[in-house]
């Protein structure tokens, strides 16, 4: 009797520190994982990380990638500069989304500026509603081979009045670094290690700057999938860490994932550097770089996904884009039925 009792407490101790690994989802999702690997349509995916309720449930590096590796995250970082926007707002170093960009760049305005660039606000510029010419797809080039990337782009004629349809354009983000760092006196690289500090696992490494010195918002940001894995956590969780520190304010979250436009290239619903789609049956939030940089949250799952690729063209006419949203469809019908 007494070893049978002992036998049973061992059993049920060896059951409670059996690897998280082990359990059934995870399981599932971990051979999900190793499926993508022979899909012809994915060869170009170095690496996916799952995150449920917080904790990393499967990860997967390919074809000799890791999830700690450096990778250029492209115009997924123009959430990034969203969030930093956020934290200025609410640190008073900037008013709001309502606030004129003239005065703060008054010194890089035309010498006979369109009287429009008056009314453009960083709202405007959070949703790439500025209606400024498109300083993306064939006019980057030319954008970043100025001498002063600021003024070059507020140069540009308005192809929409401010506040009307979608014009994607790293310009406008790259605006929104130029007046972070006008407005706080520090380079947006050192806002964000000031501000982003506490998130756990987050770190940005190499980043490109303009002649001028001003760290380029929305693009050429290099950091591994993990800490962007970390970045996507925060916002999933409200904003703040695990040990409760309030790092980007809730309401800003609320608002940057407010459908304000829509992309007229996708379709996509689009807030303050984040787009929004069902995707699975779920509604999706996710920053997206060139090549198939992508952060998801479902909040209705508690699920966050990080998945990095070569940059080896653009994702959109490829298809490949659309194969990482069925991958994602694939984890979600997956999770939703754990």
């Amino acid at each position: 009797m007494a070893m049978t009792r002992a036998f049973l407490i061992w059993f049920a101790l060896f059951l409670s520190a059996a690897p998280v690994s082990a359990q059934p989802e995870n399981d599932r999702l971990a051979s999900l994982l190793d499926n993508f690997a022979s899909r012809e349509e994915l060869k170009s995916l170095k690496t996916i990380i799952i995150s449920r309720d917080g904790k990393i449930v499967a990860e997967r590096g390919y074809r000799g990638h890791t999830a700690s590796e450096s990778t250029n995250i492209k115009s997924a970082s123009k959430a990034i500069i969203s969030a930093l926007v956020g934290i200025a707002v609410s640190k008073g170093v900037l008013e709001g989304p309502d606030q004129k960009i003239a005065p703060i760049l008054k010194a890089d305005l035309p010498q006979s500026p369109d009287p429009r660039l008056n009314e453009i606000t960083i709202g405007n510029l959070l949703s790439m509603q500025a209606g400024l010419g498109r300083m993306s797809g064939p006019n980057y080039g030319r954008w970043v081979s100025s001498r002063n990337w600021v003024r070059f782009a507020l140069s540009q004629p308005f192809d929409d009045e401010p506040g009307g349809r979608m014009l994607y354009s790293t310009a406008s983000t790259h605006l929104l670094s130029a007046i972070l760092t006008k407005a706080s006196g520090k380079t947006t690289l050192a806002l964000a290690r000031e501000w982003l500090r506490p998130v756990e696992g987050f770190r940005i490494g190499a980043w490109e700057r303009d002649p001028q010195g001003i760290y380029l918002g929305g693009n050429q940001m290099a950091m591994s999938a993990r800490s962007l894995l970390a970045f996507g956590e925060l916002y999933r969780n409200g904003g703040r860490t695990p040990e409760g520190r309030q790092v980007v304010p809730a309401e800003w979250i609320a608002a940057s994932w407010q459908p304000r436009t829509n992309s007229r290239f996708s379709g996509d619903a689009y807030g303050y550097g984040w787009f929004e789609r069902n995707l699975g049956g779920e509604d999706v939030h996710f920053a997206w770089g060139y090549g198939g940089q992508m952060l998801y949250i479902v909040p209705s799952l508690n699920l966050t996904v990080v998945m990095t690729s070569q940059e080896s063209g653009p994702s959109t006419r490829n298809g490949y884009r659309d194969a990482l949203h069925g991958v994602l469809g694939e984890i979600v019908e997956n999770a939703r039925t754990s």
